[in-house]
């Protein structure tokens, strides 16, 4: 602040700072609360720029039961900053905040983007293509993006800009139809961060697929097992009375390697009493993982699990997986694989990437991407033979069949077929 009123003075500019000496979040909260309790005028603000903290808070902390008095359901930091924030500005006023890109998707920012949906106007978006080097020299390494608000202003176009770090002297601008950031068939209300045109098609095509999960007679779970919950059921070893037990570790390059010996993470879940919740019945699924690390290609990493891996009635799958089920019970053989060819794609990837900035895969994400007919999907599978992934060049080249237009029928005419 000293800095700023020095600068001002050199500049003849009029300055006063104010430092106020305490929690940002209990001041916040009770001058929201002045406004609910006994219509005290509070100070409201014209403009805000945020850089918050990036932290989690605990589900029973202080700081959330606060926040729950004025109607903010959060678990970081961060995003408790800039819902305050915006309860706070006068009706017109702006933001300006620089924060991970976490709070996109997922469920637990679900409360964050309605508040910022609801009562704002998202003017402009800045993302940075690279994970290091906007920050590189306090070694932030989460996908961060600046974004800037208007209180209660109609909704308009969005600005999307892209640069490798805040110094690119010609970054990418592309003005955005708010549909295309938000789709509002999407009850979730993720935000797609699409930087050009060829981004656009991508989102054009993926979340133009025909069906949701559901429609389909599918669903996607988080595994049941978590293990330190049942540590006297675990063994390293497949024993008798055990069955699999699948963990991240054992899924690579498309397939399940099980059991995996000499490492720190059980192979197998003795099957009792105990355990039998936590099972599914042996079959064919499609496996990913929750966490990818930052140096993975991929950030959905499928892999096909089949009954052959054990000769087993039941299978445990681990907390840090999610799996692809028929509302419960296996997959279908074609459907699966089609499916795991599918999720391999690189304009799967693209399109996933659009609005997931961290390495977490939920199952809320997946569920909330479009898919092809079933028709398609057994079509795709039903050419995919053994338990190893095609090459990329393969399977990007199988996948693009279901987004090249179809030709009615009575549009073709004789002879026309040879040339096509």
């Amino acid at each position: 602040m000293a800095l700023f009123a020095e600068v001002a003075g050199e500049q003849k500019i009029q300055w006063h700072s104010n430092i106020i000496p305490a929690d940002f979040i209990e001041s916040a909260v009770n001058q929201l609360q002045a406004i609910y309790v006994d219509a005290t005028p509070i100070i409201r603000y014209n403009r805000a720029i945020l850089n918050p903290p990036y932290f989690k808070i605990g589900s029973k902390s202080r700081h959330r039961k606060l926040l729950q008095q004025v109607g903010i359901e959060t678990g970081n930091l961060y995003s408790a900053f800039v819902a305050l924030a915006i309860k706070l500005l006068e009706p017109g006023g702006e933001l300006v905040a620089i924060t991970p890109r976490s709070f996109c998707n997922g469920p637990y920012f679900k409360g964050f983007r309605d508040i910022l949906l609801e009562d704002t106007a998202l003017k402009k978006i800045r993302v940075f293509n690279s994970r290091t080097k906007a920050f590189k020299g306090d070694k932030v390494l989460q996908e961060n993006v600046i974004f800037h608000l208007v209180k209660g202003d109609p909704q308009g176009d969005v600005e999307i800009s892209s640069s490798s770090c805040a110094e690119d002297p010609e970054p990418i601008i592309r003005i955005t139809p708010f549909h295309e950031v938000v789709n509002s068939d999407n009850p979730d209300r993720f935000i797609h961060i699409v930087t050009s045109e060829q981004e656009a098609d991508i989102a054009v095509k993926v979340g133009g697929l025909p069906c949701s999960l559901s429609d389909l007679g599918l669903d996607v779970s988080t595994g049941k097992v978590v293990d330190f919950r049942t540590r006297d059921n675990l063994r390293m070893e497949p024993e008798a009375q055990t069955v699999p037990l699948i963990y991240p570790m054992h899924l690579k390059n498309g397939s399940i390697v099980w059991p995996i010996s000499n490492v720190k993470k059980p192979n197998a879940l003795l099957n009792n009493s105990e355990t039998a919740k936590l099972m599914v019945p042996n079959g064919t699924y499609i496996l990913t993982k929750r966490l990818t690390a930052k140096e993975e290609k991929r950030r959905i990493v499928a892999s096909l699990y089949e009954p052959s891996v054990a000769d087993v009635d039941v299978v445990g799958f681990e907390n840090k997986t999610n799996y692809f089920h028929a509302l419960g019970k296996p997959l279908p053989q074609d459907l699966a694989r089609g499916l795991w060819l599918f999720l391999n794609s690189t304009i799967v990837d693209q399109y996933f990437r659009q609005f997931n900035g961290h390495t977490q895969v939920n199952a809320t994400d997946l569920r909330n991407l479009r898919y092809p007919t079933t028709e398609q999907l057994q079509a795709l599978g039903h050419g995919a033979k053994g338990s190893s992934l095609p090459s990329q060049e393969e399977i990007n080249r199988r996948v693009s069949v279901i987004f090249q237009p179809v030709i009615p029928s009575f549009m073709i005419k004789p002879g026309i077929l040879a040339s096509l």
